[in-house]
């Protein structure tokens, strides 16, 4: 056979050979193009790949190959040395002290805790709530110190009770840098009354005044915070509970102990109450009494509340009550959403309370931010 005859037997498929055969579903005849590649190149090259395909091979003799540490190829590092035993102990250790700080410091106590009942002033039979935003250090771990924008000077702002059908005033002091405005979410209110600047009224200007007035429409477990700036203003603290209690109670929502659980995740880090652990509250009850916990979620992410121990039945949402309450122990909480749960505390013992978003709530270092604890005492 000549040369050229062998040429032509190896010479690689043409374009309309491609086509032709892919489409009758033959195997393309590549040999001849695989052949010419492997068989050309200078001395050299074929004295390296030789080379190679010996190390190749005393490699694959040995039992190891040349990416033994799975690390990215012939020119990644060698692996670790594995720790010693005396040494693996010592991480643990160290870890586990780190964890136990935490647990054995909760609560920790902090200068000032948010969201503290406000006392109204009665006037003429309105209820008159004073409330003044200004700049501020915010403690939301012991030591650490954020800068905060307050009402009153607390994170959450002070919570707001009253009862369905009550006349409601709520003046407003701005002694921010920035104007600013204060939304009644969740609350059926007046549209004048919305709070929402260029729509409904005109920014609430530094060292200005603004005032609020409106007969409480509906019950629930409602929120208030500021629409102005909000990613700011809301995530630094300008924030708060409004609760509504109804005229006429249902048998499913009656409590031993009311519990208000503010959610956030602004520039304060993960936050209970404008605190994190272990400066988180506790809530303590004891053995056979029935808590009510509101969750509110005045941040930007979702939080899976997660209960240790006992159930949660649900009863509401967003001040609406379920038409079936049910029952479960991690309750997804989305921005601006609020639950209300019953816990029928029949489990003695401490239990951890936390958003189970696992960043959320625990590092290397141990717990923190979104862990608190349920307090069952017999």
């Amino acid at each position: 056979m000549s040369v050229q005859d062998t040429n032509e037997k190896t010479a690689a498929p043409s374009r309309r050979d491609f086509l032709r055969f892919s489409a009758l579903g033959l195997a393309v005849p590549i040999a001849g193009m695989a052949v010419s590649a492997c068989g050309g190149g200078s001395a050299a090259e074929q004295k390296a790949e030789n080379a190679g395909n010996a190390a190749s091979t005393k490699a694959a003799a040995s039992g190891t190959h040349a990416d033994s540490d799975h690390s990215g190829g012939t020119m990644a590092a060698n692996p670790a040395t594995p720790a010693s035993a005396a040494e693996v102990r010592r991480r643990a250790d160290e870890m586990d002290a780190h964890h136990e700080k935490g647990i054995k410091a909760f609560p920790a106590k902090t200068n000032v805790m948010g969201n503290q009942l406000m006392q109204p002033r009665i006037v003429n039979g309105v209820k008159v709530f004073e409330l003044t935003a200004a700049r501020m250090q915010w403690e939301t771990e012991p030591g650490k110190f954020v800068e905060a924008f307050a009402y009153n000077g607390q994170v959450p702002g002070p919570q707001i009770r009253v009862t369905e059908g009550d006349r409601v005033r709520v003046v407003l002091k701005n002694n921010l840098d920035q104007s600013t405005a204060i939304h009644f979410h969740g609350l059926l209110v007046p549209i004048e009354q919305d709070g929402v600047p260029f729509i409904t009224q005109p920014p609430v200007k530094p060292g200005d005044s603004y005032t609020y007035e409106f007969t409480v429409p509906n019950a629930g477990s409602h929120m208030y915070h500021s629409h102005h700036n909000s990613a700011e203003q809301v995530g630094k603290g300008l924030l708060g509970a409004f609760i509504v209690a109804p005229r006429r109670p249902r048998a499913v929502e009656r409590a031993d102990i009311d519990y208000v659980m503010i959610l956030n995740d602004g520039s304060h880090g993960y936050t209970l109450n404008g605190k994190g652990f272990p400066a988180t509250e506790p809530i303590v009850a004891k053995l056979g009494q029935k808590v009510r916990v509101r969750f509110m979620n005045e941040g930007m992410m979702i939080h899976p509340m997660h209960l240790h121990g006992m159930g949660m039945k649900v009863i509401d949402k967003d001040g609406y009550p379920q038409p079936m309450p049910w029952m479960c122990d991690t309750l997804n909480v989305a921005p601006g959403e609020r639950w209300d749960v019953i816990i029928d505390c029949n489990n003695p013992g401490t239990w951890a309370f936390h958003c189970h978003i696992l960043p959320h709530a625990e590092t290397p270092n141990g717990m923190f931010g979104m862990v608190t604890a349920l307090i069952v005492q017999k």
